[in-house]
């Protein structure tokens, strides 16, 4: 018989960079930037507490996103609970491109699994991230979120998968977030169906670059960089974005559009390093924007 543990399970999960420039759809960054969530079985209702980022917006209901994620799982473990508190302390800017959406499923997946005893016997990390990329429907963000680190992801026949890869202990970054929002499915939208196979090909080799330049040539991360496939597709959604992105590649920096969008990342030498780089790139975060200088988060799930 399936029984819930006593007391409230707490996990944090990352803030996530998808795309990194060339990788669309498959390559992913945790960052040092993390969500903190609690949850605990209560004898019947559903309470919702949120506070932080998009506090004012999101639902209270079993429509929340990380509601949501811990119902699937508990469905997949074959048990829901009587009633639920949920404590979210959001850090992670909503709809920014730093990956909340897959944050938010991560944690509630976890959760879902923490409250159940013995739920790690009933569902593998494997079948976790599975369940966790399928209620996403893409990988490149909540593979990082899971695993932390750098991820390569993607999916076959066989379902969904994700490869770790080394990153060179010299590289951070730099976020820098706007104060206006868009949606990934509005820049989705503005993708073209069919791109020139010039442009496929050189994608292709960027991404394997910036592979090797992550893992411990960082001064190739500039030229790795260079996308061909989504970026230039989106200016109309993001021009502010854009034109900074231009601006500080125009300069040398390894700047590319966080995921879909808005925010802007560059990958500066990581935090506690004694470079000008990271301050010279928060000097260029424009007005009304907020910057964190970030590490990459090696760690993914945190129970605890």
């Amino acid at each position: 018989m399936v029984t819930f543990v006593d007391g409230p399970v707490r996990v944090s999960v990352p803030a996530t960079s998808a795309n990194l420039g060339p990788g669309f759809d498959s390559l992913g960054l945790a960052l040092s930037l993390r969500d903190e969530l609690e949850a605990e079985v209560l004898d019947d209702g559903l309470v919702v507490e949120v506070e932080g980022a998009g506090a004012d917006a999101v639902a209270r209901d079993e429509s929340h996103l990380v509601v949501r994620s811990m119902r699937a799982a508990f469905d997949v473990m074959g048990v829901q609970p009587p009633g639920l508190r949920l404590s979210c302390r959001n850090v992670i800017p909503h709809a920014r491109g730093l990956g909340s959406s897959s944050a938010a499923i991560v944690a509630g997946v976890a959760l879902a699994r923490g409250l159940v005893a013995g739920g790690s016997l009933l569902v593998a990390d494997d079948a976790l991230f599975d369940l966790a990329a399928r209620l996403e429907g893409h990988p490149d963000n909540v593979a990082p979120a899971f695993y932390g680190g750098f991820a390569i992801s993607g999916r076959d026949d066989a379902g969904f998968y994700a490869v770790g890869s080394a990153v060179d202990p010299r590289v951070g970054a730099v976020v820098l977030v706007p104060p206006t929002p868009v949606s990934t499915e509005v820049a989705r939208g503005l993708l073209p169906d069919v791109v020139p196979h010039a442009d496929a090909a050189a994608n292709g080799g960027r991404t394997a670059l910036l592979v090797a330049a992550l893992a411990g040539q960082p001064e190739q991360l500039h030229r790795a960089t260079r996308d061909y496939l989504h970026q230039e597709y989106r200016r109309a959604a993001m021009p502010e974005s854009l034109a900074l992105v231009d601006s500080l590649r125009a300069d040398g920096m390894a700047a590319v559009v966080s995921g879909a969008g808005p925010t802007v990342l560059v990958f500066v030498d990581g935090p506690g390093s004694a470079s000008r780089e990271p301050a010279a790139v928060l000097a260029r975060c424009p007005d009304g924007w907020s910057a964190h200088h970030l590490a990459v988060d090696r760690d993914g799930i945190r129970i605890g």
